[in-house]
């Protein structure tokens, strides 16, 4: 039996290589801790992490390009939020890529289970 193919479209508008990448950097992953708390302003997520408000706002803008992050403006105001977009097609490859190898780890089993009964 084949493996059926990796679904490689998981979501056209998330790259998951750039998904990775954004998560791949420890102030982008604390922003998004702080985000699941509640919606924060670009200046509150800048206070406890010691960086220039424009730092911020380009880790924010990487978040939101892989959809993991949404931010509406008001006024003179910048607030994030939790996008679910990026997430789900993050979970998408996981899942994906999990049952690939569990397949493959299952024939491996089979195989060597074989080669055992034949001694």
């Amino acid at each position: 039996m084949r493996d059926r193919p990796i679904d490689r479209s998981i979501d056209r508008s998330v790259d998951i290589d750039r998904l990775f990448h954004a998560l791949g950097d420890r102030t982008r992953r604390a922003i998004l801790d702080r985000l699941v708390e509640r919606p924060m302003s670009v200046s509150q997520l800048a206070e406890p992490l010691g960086i220039t408000l424009t730092a911020v706002a380009q880790h924010v803008q990487i978040l939101e390009e892989t959809r993991l992050v949404r931010t509406e403006k008001l006024g003179r105001v910048r607030t994030c939020r939790i996008e679910t977009a990026g997430f789900r097609a993050l979970e998408r490859w996981i899942r994906d890529h999990r049952t690939a190898w569990e397949r493959k780890l299952d024939r491996l089993g089979v195989l060597l289970g074989e080669e055992g009964d034949n001694r």
